[in-house]
């Protein structure tokens, strides 16, 4: 069975203004996450959203765009309805790209929505950290898996802790021990993900600001695929947009 990519995009943004607009190269950064997301197999590409000139951005080149609600507390429940009102199948599943990842890897679309299972229901993605600093750096949220590969948990904390390396040295990386960090890449069910948005909020998701983290707090499994190489950073801050920018001119 074939995927699905929802592609949520909000022109409100605190950081960057009017960002799934901004351009990269001629075109629109929504639709060069789209055209990313097309040479990833998907069946189908669709950009949610909740203004009319991201929607008619998509149409002057040839993208899928569904109108959703203003109100949406998060992406997540953007792409959610936007999943009801096509009428998918409870076993379709939707990858959740976001709108400001430009340079993401369309095999790692692939990937995550290969994952999806009729007892894993959500899939996510990682990669292995080789720096310390990345280890300890609290914005760069890790993972730890079980050994089927599905996450045990997720943390802006340094997890594993390695006792006796980081004992002895905080300044590199123990040798064997290797970290991973998550990526923020979702698919999954379309039953689930009607489901989702209903969860009750859990204490650790609060605590570490890690809304993954509701979704193993309700004893949900999430199957995480690790790649080897880090993804290109997405799009935050107007430094971001400019090296972007510069891979668009070459």
């Amino acid at each position: 069975m074939g995927f699905i990519v929802i592609i949520p995009a909000r022109l409100a943004s605190t950081r960057l203004p009017n960002k799934p607009l901004a351009d990269l190269g001629g075109k629109p950064m929504v639709v060069r996450v789209a055209e990313r997301a097309r040479e990833s197999g998907a069946a189908r590409i669709i950009v949610a959203t909740d203004h009319p000139d991201i929607a008619a951005a998509c149409a002057a080149h040839g993208i899928e765009a569904c109108m959703t609600r203003a109100d949406h507390a998060s992406g997540t429940d953007r792409i959610a309805e936007v999943a009801r009102a096509l009428g998918l199948a409870p076993d379709a599943v939707v990858v959740n790209l976001q709108g400001d990842e430009p340079l993401i890897d369309p095999a790692l679309l692939a990937a995550c929505a290969a994952r999806i299972g009729p007892e894993v229901p959500m899939a996510t993605c990682a990669h292995p950290l080789a720096d310390a600093h990345d280890a300890f750096n609290p914005n760069v949220v890790k993972v730890v898996l079980d050994k089927a590969g599905r996450a045990l948990y997720f943390s802006r904390a340094t997890i594993p802790w390695h006792r006796d390396g980081f004992a002895a040295d905080r300044a590199t990386l123990p040798p064997g021990y290797v970290p991973l960090r998550h990526i923020g890449l979702y698919a999954y069910s379309n039953a689930f993900l009607q489901a989702y948005p209903q969860l009750e909020t859990s204490p650790l998701e609060t605590i570490e600001a890690l809304e993954q983290l509701r979704v193993l707090w309700h004893g949900v499994p999430i199957a995480v695929h690790v790649t080897d190489a880090a993804p290109h950073a997405g799009v935050d801050t107007p430094d971001d947009l400019a090296r972007v920018r510069l891979f668009y001119q070459s």
